[in-house]
Formats: structure tokens, C-alpha cells, sequence
């Protein structure tokens, strides 16, 4: 039976006709129909493969507006998870996703959703392979949920973590810093702020595969998301033992990101970010990371800020435009919540 409803109701989740009706509607045309099954059945050469390891991440997403510039829920669901397993040096292969929708929610907009994160999926090189729908009460949820569980394979003998930095290793982000923050901000309106600044939301599976192929040393990569570059790197060097000092002037930010920050207080090195990664690698092997970053589009603004040190480790500290230097704290909190 066509689905005739504008807007989600508490039916559509009620495991009868009318969820039935929501799923073949509007998730089964753009994830294909083994996506209802309730489990996943999956094989891939590489699991073949002696001293292949798998590697699992999950992650739930949510994001005030749900639509912004440059994504939306659906992408940084996608994204956000395949980067979870791209920065452990995993090959992202499979995603389940959950859903958890407010009643009154429009269809169009799960629509929009649903054939975004199949987008997203294609371009990453994933396969949305199970999921699920549940319905709240309205008031209770806010709109979408979105949770996503994925799946990748690791290559024998690849191993990274952040305890493998050592002093003397660089680090390199793959572009401009605060994108997604920003975005989200100028977006909610509520500040009356004219910017334009598109999300830097992409999934970084094939970027850290080129990275990984051209400086197969490469120890250790974080995505820079909630608590931005600032969060990534304390929790690095935490777990290394050593000390980070960093370039300010060699630190990318966009002029419109920079701009907002001053007027609103806010650093960019603490903004969120949904496309953007830090890695270490040995400084022998820095040049041709770089080179192999910058040849793809999601790394052609890479750069190398700064590298692990042995003074005061577990630090960040920061060599400033001026002269000085100043210490980068992890952050308390979260400068801007609902960010992904």
C-alpha cells in the first residue's frame, strides 16, 4: 500500500502495516530490501586474509538544524562512523544503522535523509547492510536520531595507536579546522551572524588509505570531532607520553571561521569538525604522507602543524604569531552542543 502520510505517527511504529508501510516506502527503495532482515550476513576476501583483524565502532548522531550547509544528519551519520574506522587504519566495509524518529517528523525529510547516507555510503565505499526504526512520542526525541554501528577489516600487520608516537614524529591535519562548528552555528540562526561556511563533513576512508600506502609508518590518526584539534591531540599525547608543540601560523583556518571565532569568542582549534584528521608519522616519511593527502580532494589543504616532543609530556602546547607560548587544554566541555 502507497504511503499516503506527510509526517511520522506513533503507528509508524508500531511494527503493523503502516510501519511496514514507512519502510518500504521510504528506507527499503534506498538501502535495498536485505536491509529489513534482522541481522547481516557478509563476506569479504580480506577476511581471508592470515592476521587480518576486524575492527567494530558505533556511535549515535544528532545535529540541531538536521539539515545545514554541506550535510546533514544522514551524511554525518555515515561519515562520522567510517572515520571512526578509517583513523585506526581499518578498511570501512559494512554500517548498520538505527533510527529514532519523533512522531510528527516529516517523510520527506527521512527521504532526504535516507538517500543522502546512501550517497555517502557509495562515495566511501561502504554497504549499508542492516538497521532499524523506532518511533517516540512527540517532544521526545527531537526530531531524528540517527545510531550507526560499522564494520571494517584491518590489514595484516598494520597497527595503529597513539601509544607508537615518538618524539620527533610530525603532525599533519588534512585541511582547514572548525568547518562543521562554524556551519552549525551560522545556521541555527540565532545569532544573527551572514557567513557563508559549508560543513566540512566526508568520510576519510580513501584518504587514509592513500596516506597509509605512500607512509606505511604512519603511528597513529584521530578525526578532530567534538572538542576539535585541541581534544585529539591532548588525548594523543596522553597516550603517548610525550609532549605536542605546535605552529600557529602553520595551522589552517579559514578566513570566515577565523573571522566568527573573534567576534564570538570562540578558538577554532576547540571547534568541531566531521571531516578532519590528525596523524603522526615519522619525519622521514612526512613529506611523501603529505604529498599523498594533498593529492586527494579531501586532504588538499594539509599541512604540517607542529610534532610530538619529549618535553612535558602529555601537554599541548602552542608557539604563538607573537612569539610565545601558550598551553592548549583539552576542553571542559563542548562549545556548541547538538554539534553532530
Amino acid at each position: 500500500m502507497p504511503l499516503r502520510d506527510t509526517h511520522v505517527t506513533l503507528a509508524h511504529g508500531g511494527g503493523g502495516q503502516a510501519m511496514r508501510d514507512l519502510i518500504e516506502e521510504v528506507f527499503a527503495p534506498v538501502f535495498g530490501s536485505e536491509t529489513a532482515e534482522d541481522q547481516a550476513r557478509v563476506t569479504h576476501p580480506s577476511l581471508a586474509e592470515p592476521g587480518a583483524r576486524l575492527a567494530i565502532t558505533t556511535d549515535g548522531y544528532t545535529v540541531s538544524p538536521l539539515e545545514f550547509p554541506g550535510g546533514d544528519i544522514g551524511k554525518i551519520a555515515v561519515c562520522g562512523t567510517v572515520n571512526d574506522l578509517a583513523v585506526g587504519g581499518a578498511r570501512p566495509l559494512w554500517l548498520s544503522a538505527a533510527f529514532i524518529i519523533e512522531e510528527g517528523a516529516e517523510i520527506a525529510l527521512l527521504s532526504r535523509i535516507a538517500r543522502s547516507m546512501r550517497m555517502e555510503a557509495e562515495v566511501a565505499g561502504v554497504a549499508i547492510v542492516t538497521g532499524d526504526t523506532k518511533v517516540v512520542e512527540r517532544g521526545k526525541g527531537d526530531g531524528v536520531f540517527v545510531s550507526v554501528t560499522g564494520v571494517g577489516v584491518i590489514a595484516p600487520g598494520r597497527d595503529l595507536a597513539a601509544r607508537l608516537i615518538r618524539p620527533g614524529d610530525v603532525a599533519i591535519v588534512n585541511g582547514p579546522l572548525g568547518d562543521h562548528g562554524a556551519a552549525i552555528l551560522a545556521a541555527r540562526g540565532e545569532l544573527a551572524l551572514s557567513a557563508d561556511i559549508r560543513s566540512d563533513c566526508a568520510a576519510l576512508g580513501h584518504l587514509m588509505e592513500a596516506a597509509l600506502e605512500a607512509a606505511p609508518g604512519i603511528r597513529a590518526a584521530r578525526d578532530a570531532t567534538r572538542g576539535g584539534l585541541a581534544a585529539a591531540l591532548n588525548e594523543m599525547a596522553l597516550a603517548a607520553g610525550v609532549g605536542v608543540a605546535l605552529d600557529e601560523g602553520a595551522i589552517p583556518v579559514r578566513p570566515e571561521v577565523q573571522g566568527m571565532c573573534e567576534i564570538l569568542g570562540l578558538d577554532p582549534l576547540y571547534l568541531a569538525n566531521e571531516g578532519t584528521l590528525v596523524l603522526f608519522v615519522p619525519e622521514d616519511q612526512s613529506g611523501d604522507a603529505l604529498s599523498a593527502m594533498r593529492a586527494r580532494p579531501e586532504g588538499a589543504g594539509a599541512a604540517i602543524i607542529g610534532r610530538a616532543v619529549a618535553e612535558r609530556p602529555g601537554m599541548v602546547t602552542m608557539n604563538t604569531a607573537f612569539g610565545g607560548s601558550r598551553i592548549v587544554d583539552m576542553p571542559l566541555g563542548e562549545q556548541l552542543p547538538r554539534i553532530c
